[in-house]
């Protein structure tokens, strides 16, 4: 009974922050969407949805647009995921870094510098029309391919991160034992390792899929009227319409796709995948699923030896899959080095190469109050996010790894579940709780609802680091008299702080990328770097932008290298 008090104790924190700014207010906004003005139920506005047929159609081409991000982003990071996972440990860490840089980054300053690079006077053009394949500039901007383009460079370092888990705990002695059976390198790779690896892919694919969904930056800023997403119908129907009703069937309309598409993902792999574990169930525990993985190897392992391609063997890896894994890492960190030398840019418009070259930029942008007190909340508020961030997840972590069976599953659930909902749909039902309780335009109100979105991940990583834990440490030490809390002071957290170390990067970073949240619950003089930033890129696109995300970049780079510091001298 003693140990049950415990547990809850544990869990109130998250329970409390979870159900008072989560649960109640998604539930509470999605009942409006059956409520006329006079308070009665009515289906006039599901009705709507159907009748008119532009939502559908804006639905199904935001589930064709995220489809295709996730497919891209899978493929294209399957091999730097791989060459990560099986990199000697001097290399890793660098291999590591490279795509961390990138995954820190903010979303909006490298959509941005998609901006720069496919516009008429980007790097793009310029090379095209410097080499003579182009007589002139090319209309890359404002369509389809630019939208996805931009979605996958954001979207592959969560697919990397995601697959790396499970790869890393697949045996590597397996691929040397069907080699000793008489299997070709490509059909090991194809029929074990990958077979192996896909609770991993399918845990990308969804972390993608409902994150693509959720979009608005790159089909507002790279794409046209074509390109449209549910999301931006969503902004639209709320800052524009005021129309809380429709806005809450829209939103109804996306949750319910990203429920569909978990409630699947969790039949075929189960959700302790997303946390990095390869278990029984999570590695393919249907006949069903295992059939169709080991298909698609034999298909794959015919196709590669038509073509006569080499796989890789983990340990050693296929010059091939490494230089794959180089353009990846190019793919990514491209884009965000050609900002810097545009922020020096003296002209009023984007161009290529930098003329004028000087400091305006920057001269501006550090001598504006409003940028300055922008950067400056931003920073208070991620700081005041990971705090809470940590506050709430690591008992609950340490609550967790003392659960089993249908309450282990349902604990976990439970706190990863603003992970499998679109951010928009959280931001705009806290924006609606926020208008009722005086908290648009608070620190407080930005702060809760920034770690409501960073707190699963911040206790996946907590999860995944006490899953290394040898926890005869603990007992030992309650051995010699220790209490709990004691135990947990001077054993456990202070062997664990490098892991605490990387979660709580992940707040914070998280946090000061945060623009969904900002868009409604920041207000007049109290906007966040990205929501100034937002607003900046949808008015003009000039260097400024690129000087700032440069200051961004340099920032957050300062953060990444620090963290890592710290979590190796820990």
């Amino acid at each position: 009974m003693k140990t049950a008090s415990s547990r809850f104790l544990l869990f109130a924190p998250a329970a409390l922050l979870l159900g008072l700014f989560f649960a109640a207010p998604i539930a509470n906004f999605l009942t409006q969407g059956f409520v006329d003005g006079t308070g009665s139920l009515t289906l006039e506005h599901a009705q709507r949805i159907w009748e008119a047929g532009t939502y559908t159609q804006v639905m199904l081409a935001s589930v064709k647009i995220s489809l295709w991000v996730t497919l891209l982003s899978v493929i294209v990071g399957y091999p730097a995921a791989y060459v990560l996972a099986n990199a000697d440990p001097k290399r890793k860490s660098t291999w590591a870094l490279l795509i961390l840089l990138p995954f820190w980054s903010s979303f909006l300053v490298r959509t941005f510098a998609w901006i720069v690079i496919l516009g008429r006077q980007g790097p793009l053009n310029a090379g095209l029309v410097a080499s003579g394949v182009s007589e002139r500039p090319l209309d890359l901007l404002y369509g389809w391919a630019a939208v996805v383009i931009g979605m996958t460079n954001v979207l592959v370092p969560f697919a990397i991160l995601t697959m790396v888990g499970v790869m890393e705990r697949i045996d590597r002695g397996l691929m040397v034992a069907a080699g000793t059976l008489g299997a070709r390198p490509v059909q090991a790779f194809f029929r074990i390792y990958l077979s192996l690896s896909m609770p991993g892919v399918t845990a990308a694919a969804l972390l993608v899929f409902i994150t693509a969904l959720g979009f608005f930056m790159a089909p507002a800023l790279l794409g046209s009227a074509r390109e449209t997403m549910i999301t931006q119908l969503v902004i639209q129907q709320v800052t524009e319409l005021v129309n809380w009703p429709f806005a809450a069937i829209l939103c109804l309309l996306l949750l319910g796709t990203a429920l569909v598409l978990f409630v699947v993902f969790d039949k075929m792999v189960g959700l302790s995948t997303l946390s990095g574990q390869a278990d029984r169930h999570s590695a393919g525990a249907s006949a069903a699923s295992r059939r169709i993985v080991g298909a698609l190897g034999d298909m794959l392992a015919g196709l590669a030896e038509i073509l006569r391609l080499s796989p890789p063997t983990p340990g050693r890896g296929a010059w091939s899959t490494h230089w794959l894994a180089v353009l990846v890492i190019l793919f990514l960190i491209v884009p965000l080095v050609l900002l810097v030398p545009i922020s020096f840019s003296g002209r009023e418009f984007l161009s290529w190469p930098p003329s004028d070259v000087g400091l305006r930029w920057y001269e501006e942008i550090l001598s504006s109050p409003a940028w300055l007190d922008a950067a400056w909340r931003s920073f208070a508020v991620a700081f005041l996010t990971t705090l809470l961030c940590l506050a709430v997840a690591v008992p609950a972590a340490f609550a967790f790894q003392r659960l089993k069976g249908a309450g282990a599953s349902a604990a976990f659930a439970a706190m990863i579940a603003p992970l499998l909902v679109p951010r928009m749909v959280i931001a705009v039902a806290l924006f609606y709780v926020y208008a009722r309780l005086g908290l648009v335009g608070t620190v407080a109100g930005l702060v809760i609802g920034h770690a409501v979105i960073a707190l699963p991940y911040v206790f996946i990583a907590i999860i995944a680091v006490l899953k290394t834990y040898d926890r005869r440490l603990d007992l030992a030490a309650a051995s010699l008299g220790a209490s709990a809390f004691a135990t947990a002071r001077h054993v456990t957290l202070p062997l664990i702080a490098g892991g605490i170390a990387s979660a709580a990067l992940f707040a914070f970073v998280i946090s000061l990328d945060e623009l969904n949240v900002a868009l409604f619950a920041s207000g007049g003089m109290q906007s966040t770097l990205p929501k100034l930033m937002w607003d900046e890129a949808t008015l003009r696109f000039s260097p400024l932008l690129a000087a700032v995300s440069t200051l961004v970049l340099l920032a957050m780079s300062a953060v990444v290298l620090l963290a890592a510091r710290l979590r190796s001298a820990s």
